[in-house]
């Protein structure tokens, strides 16, 4: 969503893939990450977060070439990105507000009469219908990590407005995190598929925190010396009034910062790889403690880190048996002037 006004910072959409091991982890592995607000290039421009998070879904599921299901939080339960999703192929899958209003499908008439048929029969609140507790069903609930927990749910296909046409809710009666209302576009899915699919959302929010903290994905600090300045809460930047020569350096800085945040990305799906499928090799290289050491469980992206580091040793004393391995290293290792200098005089 937008950023708030009070947070000084880059606002950026991220799409990551839910993916599962052969031991049933879970992992969300970063795909792609934009700063999509806060530069505006041209004044005719009237895409919101929205438009330009599915204009960007729908690409990497073109490269893919495969049907998507998008999870995603409640703002984006939006026709500006279901309507796209199915005319592509796709799904989404979000939570959605307590307010919202659908309708049965219009039952059909013995005879038809004149002008288009109806499509919207009786108003339905979904706040209203999670009050009638004989509809529900109880289950064990397949949120990830709850043990002997039961949910009751109730599911209703009923049209929506907004988009026009029938779309799946799920009403959930969670006994420790009270009713939560989903949407889905796929019809196919049961309930408690749709429960345990937005119960995993959470892995994404889980992976910004160790890009940010581990891997410093979002430590970037590029700059142009004839930038203008922004003053504190003036919102966007726009460019369509400046010259072009500075509307293409904004344009290779801001290729600066989406590079430096897909190598991030791309390192980050690579210590996943190493956590979920060599999950024994890491926690025998991890030399550190934890209080809460799991070894049957794939280690976070931290202690994968550690475990290399711990490895960098041996790596180093094989390097003159692997002549290009060692040209690398000398190339881009950092260098200590002071320790250079003493090595020279002495």
């Amino acid at each position: 969503a937008s950023k708030p006004e009070y947070i000084m910072g880059h606002s950026m959409q991220a799409i990551s893939m839910l993916v599962h091991g052969a031991a049933g982890q879970v992992a969300a592995v970063p795909l792609v990450s934009r700063i999509h607000e806060g530069l505006v290039f041209s004044n005719r421009d009237a895409r919101t977060l929205l438009d330009k998070l599915v204009a960007l879904l729908l690409s990497l599921a073109g490269v893919c070439k495969c049907s998507v299901l998008l999870i995603a939080d409640a703002y984006y339960a939006s026709a500006k990105v279901i309507l796209p999703l199915l005319a592509g192929g796709h799904h989404l899958l979000t939570r959605a507000k307590g307010n919202v209003v659908a309708y049965l499908p219009a039952p059909t008439p013995a005879i038809r009469g004149k002008g288009r048929p109806k499509i919207y029969g009786e108003k339905i609140r979904l706040k209203d219908a999670a009050k009638e507790e004989h509809a529900f069903v109880s289950a064990p609930s397949p949120v990830y990590g709850e043990s002997n927990v039961l949910v009751r749910y109730r599911i209703m296909d009923l049209m929506w407005r907004p988009v026009a046409r029938i779309v799946r809710f799920v009403i959930v009666h969670h006994p420790h995190r009270g009713t939560i209302f989903l949407l889905c576009t796929d019809l196919t899915l049961e309930p408690m598929q749709i429960l345990q699919l937005y119960g995993y959302r959470f892995k994404i929010e889980i992976g910004f925190k160790q890009a940010v903290h581990v891997l410093g994905a979002h430590a970037y600090h590029f700059w142009m010396s004839d930038m203008k300045p922004i003053r504190r809460g003036t919102g966007d930047q726009y460019l369509h009034r400046t010259t072009s020569e500075y509307r293409d350096g904004i344009r290779r800085k801001l290729l600066a910062y989406h590079a430096h945040m897909q190598l991030g990305c791309i390192a980050q799906g690579l210590l996943q790889h190493l956590a979920i499928n060599h999950t024994a090799a890491v926690w025998h290289g991890f030399r550190s403690w934890l209080r809460t050491m799991n070894e049957a469980m794939p280690p976070s992206e931290l202690v994968v880190a550690s475990a290399l580091r711990t490895g960098l040793p041996g790596l180093f004393a094989v390097t003159d048996s692997v002549p290009s391995l060692k040209k690398i290293i000398d190339t881009y290792r950092r260098r200590d002037v002071l320790e250079e200098n003493q090595r020279r005089a002495a």
